[in-house]
């Protein structure tokens, strides 16, 4: 009987977690995956997804369990490890991923406020491990090198997950900014340069960047109008850094600024809300 009750129970939990933003993007990204992999060679995909995977959920399970006293299942570190890996060229050894996913949890706890860490964690990893090992960034799990048809289903699946956490107009004012920068760039200068934007990988790196990345809510705006100067911030980064330094992470160090950019607004509102000192 209690062994009856414990599965109900059991079933119950993991399907209530599998209906929060959270659960849902986690079915997301592992659709993606399962689309993505036959596609790039799964043994060349499978170690470095499996290790940056349970590499981040082992230590956040870790940290989760000193901090709070109960074992909780990490998925937010899940879902950064899916991200990192998705990222990176899959022809990186699978140590890179691991550590990159490690990094990532890392920065989590030591870059943070009180109610938040500061910076999306794999954006930070991603940029800090491309200095350290010299990573290749392909975005496979954004289905640049599948049937066209891959692209209707990563919009479809990143706008159901952006309107679930409420930042469609988020994704929007940064898409539109983004493109009509670059847009503008090919009137005033040599559009052959400027190609590759508009097409596999990079419109799927910005598309899937645009819905998975930039939306994640611990480090972006909640009000609308937040969102809107936030996106705008951020493409405006990933324009100037693709343009004047011509790295691979781009669209992510535009991500780190509107995510310092966020957490100076929340720390300024925080202020403004504590009460006066007596004089």
């Amino acid at each position: 009987m209690r062994l009856e009750v414990w599965v109900t129970t059991t079933s119950s939990a993991i399907g209530r977690f599998f209906q929060t933003p959270k659960g849902l993007l986690i079915i997301v990204l592992t659709i993606l995956v399962a689309l993505a992999a036959p596609r790039e060679g799964i043994a060349f995909v499978a170690p470095g997804l499996a290790t940056s995977v349970l590499i981040a959920g082992a230590i956040d399970l870790l940290a989760l369990r000193k901090i709070r006293g109960a074992w909780e299942f990490p998925s937010g570190a899940v879902l950064t490890g899916l991200i990192v890996a998705m990222i990176l060229t899959p022809h990186e050894p699978w140590y890179v991923a691991a550590s990159t996913s490690a990094v990532a949890i890392a920065t989590k706890y030591i870059a943070r406020t009180r109610s938040a860490n500061i910076f999306n964690p794999a954006a930070l990893a991603l940029v800090a491990t491309f200095y350290i090992f010299n990573t290749g960034q392909s975005w496979w799990g954004a289905l640049p090198e599948t049937t066209p048809f891959a692209l209707v289903v990563l919009v479809a699946a990143g706008a159901f997950i952006a309107d679930r956490v409420n930042k469609i107009p988020l994704v929007l004012i940064f898409l539109g900014t983004y493109f009509g920068l670059f847009t503008l760039s090919t009137f005033l200068g040599d559009p052959g340069k400027l190609a590759e934007i508009f097409r596999a990988p990079d419109l799927h790196a910005a598309l899937f960047f645009a819905f998975f990345i930039l939306t994640d809510p611990p480090t972006s705006p909640v009000r609308y109008p937040d969102q809107l100067v936030c996106g705008v911030l951020v493409a405006l980064a990933s324009y100037a850094t693709f343009e004047w330094v011509g790295a691979a992470y781009y669209l992510l160090a535009g991500v780190l600024i509107g995510n310092i950019w966020e957490a100076w607004h929340r720390w300024q509102f925080s202020r403004r809300r504590l009460p006066s000192p007596a004089t």
